[in-house]
């Protein structure tokens, strides 16, 4: 347990910040929806995060992977934690996407940064077994922020949602202040580099030449992401088709929600559980199938019990995918250009899933909410099946096998 001991620090910093995060998002979105009344000023909130992605991404990666990951994760969190806090006093709803926007793009730069970390912090043979309890604390944070939030809301103010959440920044900055830091002392040279247009393109080369070199794992990982961005798509019908086609109220909608964060949160703790037992490979393929499955009952549902059933299916086994994926991930890409491939990979996933839930949208439109997302969700069963095939490659199985440190730089040629 000794070993264990700055991992479970960095899953309980993680875990208080994602906490905060889910108790804001219900309070900011009320907040704007009081200072406005118009759904339209809540729903222009959602596409900030997308533009703070693609605005920075592009280049952020380039900072990463030359700066220190642990400083510039305190950093992000303590500007985050400010700005947060900032928005209790601010009366134009502007002034609030502003400070939204600037709060994303700090996001922007801890993501990569995190997953670089750990790769680093986390033996390999203990990654899928970190992943899955990190899993675990990022589904209950997402089951208990929402009603958190609702009982402050309830016997307090709406700002008091959000000053929690700027104060669980803080908090998770002070918990990975006093994690170790992984970085190597002895490239100094290469962290003064200066980040200049000349520089990022040699970084995208790299990126470039990365994936040429590694045609396997990106193959998984457009498979992959594939899933996941139709799926992603697929969330913005969900409402509609609940309201509009099986035609639940507000309260079996808020149940329905609550389903499916019990079925995250006991698949989390059964991915935790099983982390010694299961393979690499059948978390992935079980996890992504069944996934994929529940989406498919959820949208050919004409009533309460099937949608719920749907649900269940995709949290628990959504766990599954996420722990194996995220692990094959840390296993396969360099942690030299682990910053820059994870920033450009979020940079391209943004366009294309901007695109594809605009597409899906327009589509419903001309048909039906119902028949778009049920194609939507078979086709990404379909791709899921030939994932499964894929993963089951009698040759490739060393790309799932755990790797040492050593070995780590080159398991994804």
């Amino acid at each position: 347990m000794q070993g264990w001991k700055n991992p479970l620090l960095y899953i309980f910093g993680i875990g208080i910040s994602n906490l905060g995060n889910w108790i804001y998002l219900v309070a900011i979105n009320l907040l704007v929806l009081k200072m406005t009344g118009s759904p339209a000023a809540v729903a222009g909130m959602f596409i900030i995060r997308p533009l703070a992605v693609l605005l920075t991404n592009s280049w952020s990666g380039s900072l990463i992977d030359r700066a220190n990951k642990r400083y510039l994760m305190i950093g992000a969190d303590i500007i985050r934690g400010l700005l947060v806090a900032l928005i209790p006093f601010l009366e134009s709803v502007w002034a609030i996407y502003g400070v939204m926007f600037l709060i994303s793009a700090a996001g922007a730069f801890f993501g990569p940064s995190s997953v670089t970390y750990v790769t680093k912090l986390v033996p390999p043979e203990d990654r899928k077994r970190f992943n899955a309890w990190f899993s675990f604390t990022t589904s209950g944070a997402a089951l208990l922020g929402p009603a958190v939030s609702g009982m402050l809301i309830m016997y307090t103010d709406i700002r008091v949602s959000i000053y929690i959440n700027a104060v669980s920044f803080i908090v998770c900055a002070l918990f990975i202040w006093f994690l170790p830091d992984v970085d190597s002392p002895d490239t100094p040279a290469k962290e003064r580099d200066k980040i200049g247009l000349s520089t990022i393109a040699r970084d995208w080369a790299a990126v470039i030449s990365y994936a040429k070199s590694a045609k396997y794992f990106i193959l998984v990982y457009l498979l992959f992401q594939s899933v996941m961005m139709i799926s992603f798509a697929l969330d913005s019908q969900e409402a509609t088709f609940i309201k509009q086609v099986i035609h639940l109220d507000d309260r079996d909608y808020g149940l329905l929600i609550s389903v499916a964060g019990a079925g995250y949160l006991a698949g989390s703790t059964a991915a935790a559980l099983a982390s010694r037992r299961m393979s690499l490979r059948m978390f992935i393929s079980l996890g992504v199938l069944f996934s994929s499955a529940g989406y498919a009952m959820f949208y050919s549902a004409s009533g309460f019990v099937m949608a719920a059933l749907g649900f269940i299916v995709f949290g628990f086994f959504s766990s599954f995918a996420n722990t194996g994926y995220s692990t094959f991930f840390q296993n396969s890409v360099p942690v030299e250009i682990m910053g820059r491939f994870s920033s450009t990979a979020s940079l391209l996933e943004g366009m294309a899933q901007i695109l594809l839930t605009l597409l899906l949208g327009f589509a419903a439109e001309l048909l039906s909410v119902q028949a778009v997302c049920l194609m939507g969700a078979l086709l990404a069963a379909a791709i899921s099946a030939f994932l499964c095939f894929i993963i089951y490659i009698p040759s490739k199985s060393s790309h799932y096998e755990a790797q040492t440190t050593s070995t780590n730089a080159a398991s994804a040629s």
